[in-house]
C-alpha cells in the first residue's frame, strides 16, 4: 500500500502534505500514515491523538508517523502513544533524508523505546526556505498552492505556532516565479500564495522585497497565469506595491482574508496584536476604494482571557463595520507555555457561547453577500462537478461542467450557503 496523509490545520498544512506524501514515498514507505497535525488550538491536537488510535485500530499493521506543528512543540507526547512509530519535525518533514532514515528504522526495528522515536531538531535554528516543485505535483486539481514564506517572527501572546515554524523565511522571488509559470504551463487556473505570516514575506532575502512586489513579479513575467490569489495576511503589513496590484490588475482575485483577532482595542494589545480597531476598519475602507466589489473575510478570537460582553461587542460590530463576507472564528484556546495562558481565563461556557454568536454573525454576512451577487454574471473557476468559486471566492452551486475551466455563469438566487446560476440542474 502506498503512503496516506492526513492533514489536520491551515492551507500550508495542506500544501506541504502533498511534499510529505512525494517524499516518503520515494524513499520507499509503503503501508505508512502520516499525520500532519496541527498546534492552533487544544481541540485540534486531540484531534490528532483520536485520529490515531482509530487509525491503528482500522489498519493495525501500518505504520504511523505524526509530524506537523503539534509534533514539534509536543514530540514527547506523541513519541509516548503505543500506536505511533516515529515522531518528524516540522522541518524534517519536508526533508527527503528525514523519509530515508525512517524507512531505515522500520527495516530495523530501531525506533521501539519512545526516544528512539523522535526526529525533531530545533526549529529556531532553521534560516533558510527552499521551494518545492514535484513533477505531477497536484495533478488535475484548478485550484493550487505554492508556498512563499514559513514561520513567523511575532509573538502574539495566545500563538503557539512560531514554536512550531520558527521564525521567519521566505522563498527567492525567482524561485516563486518559475513556480508558478510550470504550474500555469500544467493547466493549473488558478494560484494561491500562502505561508504563515504571509505579509512578513521577504524580510529575510537580499534587498529585502514585500509580497506586493512579488506578486508584481508573479503577474509581470506569468502572463498566461489567468488568477492569482494571496492567503491571509496582516492588513498592517500590507505594503503600497500590493495595494497598487489590488487596484490595478484583474487578475489578482478580489478577495482578501485579514488576520483581525479581535475588535476591542484593549484586548488587541493583550494579544501584542500591532494594529488598532481603528487600523482594521481603515485598512477595510481603504481596499474598497480600490477594489469596490472586493469580499473580505477574518479570523476573529472569541473569548480571550479578560474579554468582557462590551469587549466582544466590538469584535461583533467589526463585521458590520469592516462589512466582511466571510469569518473563521477561534474559540479561545489555551497554549501551554503562551503568555495568554497565564492571563485570567474566560469560562469555557462564555467562550463557546460568544464563538455561537459570532459565527451566526458571519452566516448572516455571508446570506447579504450571497443576495446581493443575484444578476450578476461572474468568472467561475469550475473546481468539481458539484462546486465552483466566484473570483470573490463565493461558493457556486455546480452541475456536471468540466473542472479547470473557468466560465462566465448569471446568478440567479442562492441556497443561503452557494450561489445558484441559471446552468444549475438541480438533482
Amino acid at each position: 500500500m502506498s503512503v496516506d496523509v492526513l492533514t489536520f490545520g491551515c492551507r500550508l498544512n495542506a500544501f506541504e502534505s502533498e511534499v510529505i506524501r512525494h517524499e516518503a514515498e520515494s524513499a520507499g514507505l509503503s503501508d505508512t500514515v502520516v499525520i500532519n497535525s496541527c498546534a492552533v488550538t487544544n481541540e485540534a491536537v486531540a484531534q490528532a491523538r483520536q485520529s490515531i488510535r482509530r487509525l491503528k485500530r482500522e489498519r493495525p499493521d501500518a505504520r504511523i508517523v505524526v509530524t506537523g506543528c503539534a509534533a514539534q512543540t509536543q514530540p514527547e507526547m506523541f513519541a509516548g502513544m503505543i500506536e505511533v512509530d516515529r515522531v518528524v519535525g516540522n522541518d524534517e518533514k519536508m526533508r527527503s533524508e528525514a523519509w530515508r532514515s525512517a524507512r531505515a528504522a522500520f527495516d530495523s526495528g530501531f525506533g521501539i523505546a519512545a526516544s528512539e522515536k523522535i526526529a525533531v531538531a530545533d526549529i529556531m535554528a532553521v534560516t533558510e526556505m527552499a521551494p518545492h516543485l514535484l513533477e505531477g505535483f497536484q495533478s488535475g486539481l484548478p485550484r493550487v498552492f505554492v508556498q512563499v514564506q514559513n514561520g513567523c517572527d511575532h509573538r502574539c501572546t495566545f500563538c503557539i505556532i512560531p514554536y512550531g515554524r520558527g521564525n521567519s523565511r521566505s522563498v527567492p522571488m525567482g524561485a516563486v516565479v518559475e513556480q508558478v509559470r510550470a504550474l500555469v504551463e500544467r493547466g493549473h487556473a488558478e494560484i494561491v500564495l500562502t505561508g504563515v505570516d504571509l505579509t512578513s514575506y521577504g524580510a529575510d532575502l537580499p534587498g529585502t522585497p514585500k509580497l506586493g512586489q512579488l506578486t508584481k513579479q508573479i503577474l509581470r513575467h506569468v502572463p498566461e497565469l489567468k488568477r492569482l490569489r494571496i492567503s491571509s495576511i496582516d492588513s498592517i503589513e500590507a505594503d503600497r506595491d500590493l495595494l497598487d496590484v489590488i487596484g490595478d490588475d484583474e487578475r489578482l482575485m478580489p478577495h482578501l482574508h485579514l488576520s483581525l483577532q479581535s475588535g476591542d482595542d484593549l484586548i488587541l494589545k493583550r494579544m501584542k496584536r500591532r494594529h488598532s480597531r481603528a487600523d482594521a476598519i481603515e485598512f477595510c475602507a481603504q481596499v474598497r476604494r480600490l477594489r469596490p466589489d472586493i469580499a473580505l473575510g477574518a479570523d476573529i478570537i472569541s473569548g480571550f482571557p479578560t474579554e468582557t460582553e462590551e469587549m466582544f461587542a466590538r469584535s461583533q460590530d467589526l463585521v458590520e463595520e469592516c462589512d466582511l463576507t466571510f469569518l473563521h472564528v477561534f474559540p479561545y484556546s489555551k497554549r501551554p507555555g503562551t503568555p495568554a495562558s497565564r492571563m485570567p481565563q474566560v469560562a469555557g461556557e462564555a467562550i463557546k457561547e460568544r464563538a455561537k454568536r459570532l459565527r451566526a454573525t458571519g452566516e448572516a454576512a455571508l446570506r447579504k453577500r450571497l443576495a446581493s451577487e443575484i444578476g450578476t454574471t461572474r468568472q467561475v473557476l469550475i473546481e468539481s462537478g458539484k462546486q465552483g468559486r466566484t473570483e470573490h471566492f463565493l461558493p457556486v452551486a455546480i452541475s456536471g461542467e468540466t473542472p479547470g475551466a473557468v466560465q462566465a455563469l448569471t446568478m440567479i438566487g442562492h441556497d443561503g450557503a452557494r450561489l445558484i446560476p441559471s446552468c444549475h440542474r438541480p438533482a
